[in-house]
């Protein structure tokens, strides 16, 4: 498998996972690639920086996960994984509107509205994975959400 950073005509950058260089070269030259931002058929290779595997990732806040695995989906342009993306875009919308945004304080603010030290109130925003699997183990409600590349 080989992934290639990618970019439409709006300059919306994704990546995507191929079996080889030209699975890539068959798929964009069958428009079945596509923007997951706008949609747009018209890809080409974007510069990429080189990815040395150190056996780390970064979490939602930036913090090293030692050992985690990176875990993504390639979506091809079919009419389903467009109106999946399309879902998405929604309900991001709709959090966006009736949710207060708490930013990386998400697990505080979580587990002081869990424990009723203020107000009930809808909250998103952003944690890493292990404030997440504490948060999961004291019994607080709430949904980790993969927002689409560039829509962050």
């Amino acid at each position: 498998m080989i992934v290639f950073d990618l970019k439409c005509k709006a300059g919306h950058v994704f990546e995507a996972w191929f079996a080889d260089s030209k699975a890539f070269a068959r798929q964009k030259s069958k428009k079945l690639i596509s923007c997951p931002a706008c949609g747009d058929t018209h890809v080409a290779k974007a510069p990429m920086a080189p990815r040395i595997a150190s056996g780390k990732s970064r979490g939602a806040n930036g913090e090293e996960n030692e050992g985690a695995e990176r875990r993504q989906v390639a979506m091809a342009a079919s009419p389903e994984a467009k109106a999946l993306l399309g879902k998405i875009r929604e309900l991001k919308e709709h959090i966006e509107k009736n949710c207060e945004y708490v930013g990386g304080d998400f697990a505080e603010q979580a587990r002081k509205i869990h424990y009723g030290e203020t107000e009930q109130r809808n909250i998103y925003g952003e944690t890493s994975d292990e404030q997440a699997n504490a948060l999961a183990e004291e019994g607080v409600e709430f949904q980790r959400i993969p927002w689409p590349r560039g829509d962050a």
